[in-house]
């Protein structure tokens, strides 16, 4: 019975120290540095990034008119079909002379913009009195854009870069999540390609530009359109306007909306 007893015995140091090490506690685990794995498993062509966007905003507009250039967006941000997010403000300030709106992931928007941001700090780090243009910045956009859809992992997201270059003149462009760019005098995101463009062109006189009156109520007009036809925005926007003076971010406006030609519809 005894023998029995002190076959089942521990050893006294069991657990104990090697010559140079440290004492490992009972119940404890000496812990070795892991590398970091992806947080998805890789399959047979590799890791299995999101191919679709989650949290999206929609429809952004840019107007380009003889002074400088607006751009427009609602302020939602839908989960899915779900208007979850009601109040996120979609166009952003960058510096005194560019203004910049956002669709598509409202994570990826997040995140170019807070490398813009980056890039701003650097540029008054130098304090050389020289800022980053419109123009430069949209150029950059297309490299990183590019860089990223190359290598099979995309911002998802649709841009509108407008401001004041260095000789006074507007510009405004579009950079989509594969790196493509157009500059134009109206650009749009979402439905307002479709929605919107044509009623801004239509506007466009042919001799001139338009005056920043023309181009406010078009804003307006548009906002309220897209607020009816499409089923992602809704009835607040927010206004970035960048001029000689700088850049500023008017609103949250209201669409003023009518539905008592709702009383006539039937068929549904």
């Amino acid at each position: 019975m005894l023998n029995n007893y002190n076959s089942m015995a521990q050893p006294l140091w069991q657990n104990g120290p090697t010559p140079g090490a440290f004492y490992n506690f009972t119940g404890g685990q000496q812990q070795t540095q892991k590398l970091p794995k992806e947080l998805t498993t890789a399959g047979p062509f590799g890791t299995k990034r999101s191919t679709s966007s989650i949290t999206t905003g929609s429809s952004v507009l840019g107007i380009r008119y003889d002074g400088g250039v607006m751009i427009a967006a609602d302020t939602l941000v839908s989960y899915g079909s779900l208007a979850r997010y009601q109040n996120i403000d979609r166009v952003f300030p960058i510096n005194n002379s560019i203004i910049l709106g956002g669709g598509g992931d409202f994570a990826d928007i997040q995140s170019i913009k807070r490398t813009i941001d980056q890039k701003m700090i650097e540029d008054q780090c130098y304090a050389d009195g020289i800022s980053m243009k419109p123009k430069a910045l949209s150029s950059w956009l297309t490299r990183v854009l590019y860089n990223r859809r190359s290598r099979m992992n995309p911002l998802y997201i649709d841009v509108v870069v407008g401001g004041i270059e260095q000789d006074g003149t507007p510009f405004l462009a579009n950079v989509d999540l594969r790196g493509r760019a157009h500059e134009d005098y109206v650009v749009a995101t979402g439905f307002a390609r479709h929605l919107a463009l044509p009623l801004v062109r239509e506007r466009k006189p042919k001799d001139r530009d338009f005056t920043a009156e023309e181009a406010s109520e078009l804003i307006r007009k548009c906002m309220e359109v897209l607020y009816y036809r499409d089923t992602r925005n809704m009835a607040q926007y927010t206004v970035g306007v960048c001029n000689a003076t700088g850049t500023t971010i008017d609103g949250p406006c209201k669409v003023s909306e009518n539905w008592s030609f709702a009383a006539t519809i039937k068929g549904y």
